[in-house]
């Protein structure tokens, strides 16, 4: 293998076509999960704005590109999946028959570990070194919106019955529900990001977008926009009230979901679970194949899904002081989170807990 390594803004515009390519093909190989948004040169690109380290290695083979692998590195030598802790799908993106031996790319990329926490199926010598696997929900629509509505109707007639029905009731209480799948409205997008930290907040967890590179991130990714890739938010207004919103990612078959909220004065309505019904009905419209809902045990998540993909988290290491003492660092806390969210006798009273604090903060401020 012929392996070379650049920085975002070095990678030719062939190297990125080719890189597409692979992903508009991956579904006729087996391998849809490569046309995940979060795997695509727009992602990687963006975080390279926003954040230092950004590289993408390349490997070639006969001259041609095979194989791309974005990655964030620190001086030290620590790999990490580009965009570590947002990103929702992780992993190399190569063509039909491709494998490489993981420890020799790290060699290349000048690693001494690469961590994950989302790695897609099929990447085998990656999943070799993971430590867990997690199931991540997606709502399949490549029947279209008809047949997904009937199965959901199927496997949960009273969920379906009651949020047709609340999206019905909130129609006569607060003005006519509409729908807006890619609204460009920035305001809007402002909007949803004060919902989720407000809801960040509440629930006592960390707020993402007080982190000013997320909110970059997000920005940048809404004004991206190209045949095979943009940045997607999708708004349910009650009358002309923005009352829902969601912004994600698409590629030509897979919505991404990301950061869902909703103005709070609407709960009862469940204005969220209304929002993703009608982002099925876009999508399937729009010849999307599934909403990836991303990994993370929601309820609303277990309503909607038709079923489940994988995900794994772990790393990948070479003999070398940098990744041992990573790893004595790392390994311990995601071991605990793990055994928390995994038991519902711990992680139920971890959640109360986090959701007191939260309102105790909410009410200071």
């Amino acid at each position: 293998m012929d392996i070379s390594v650049y920085r975002p803004g070095e990678l030719s515009a062939a190297d990125r076509s080719a890189w597409t390519a692979m992903q508009s093909k991956a579904h006729l190989h087996g391998s849809p999960e490569l046309a995940n948004p979060f795997l695509s040169p727009e992602f990687a690109l963006a975080v390279g704005r926003c954040r230092r380290g950004v590289r993408i290695a390349v490997v070639r083979e006969g001259g041609e590109p095979a194989a791309f692998l974005p990655y964030q590195r620190s001086a030290a030598g620590v790999g990490r999946a580009i965009g570590l802790g947002v990103s929702d799908a992780q992993g190399l993106v190569h063509r039909p028959g491709f494998d490489f031996e993981a420890r020799e790319l790290l060699r290349a990329c000048g690693l001494a570990v690469f961590e994950f926490d989302h790695l897609i199926e099929g990447q085998r010598p990656f999943e070799a070194e993971a430590s867990g696997t997690f199931p991540s929900p997606v709502m399949d629509v490549d029947q279209g919106y008809e047949t997904y509505l009937a199965h959901l109707r199927e496997r949960s007639p009273k969920f379906t019955r009651t949020t047709l029905a609340k999206e019905r009731k909130l129609g006569r209480d607060a003005g006519e529900v509409r729908y807006v799948h890619d609204e460009r409205d920035p305001a809007a997008l402002n909007a949803l990001m004060d919902w989720k930290s407000a809801q960040y907040r509440r629930t006592g967890r960390s707020d993402r977008f007080a982190h000013e590179w997320i909110t970059r991130l997000v920005q940048q990714l809404f004004h991206t926009r190209s045949e095979p890739f943009a940045g997607i938010l999708s708004v349910l207004y009650a009358g002309d009230k923005p009352i829902a919103a969601h912004f994600g990612l698409r590629t030509e078959r897979v919505l991404a979901c990301w950061f869902p909220a909703y103005d709070t004065a609407y709960s009862k309505y469940s204005p969220g679970l209304v929002l993703h019904l009608r982002m099925a009905e876009a999508a399937a419209a729009d010849g999307i194949a599934y909403l990836d809902l991303g990994r993370g045990q929601k309820e609303y998540k277990d309503s909607l899904k038709t079923r489940e993909l994988k995900v794994s988290e772990g790393w990948v290491t070479r003999r070398h002081p940098v990744a041992v003492g990573h790893r004595a660092r790392r390994a311990p806390v995601r071991a605990l989170r793990n055994v928390v969210v995994s038991r519902p006798e711990l992680f139920e009273p971890a959640d109360k807990l986090l959701k007191r604090v939260g309102r105790i903060r909410s009410g200071r401020t």
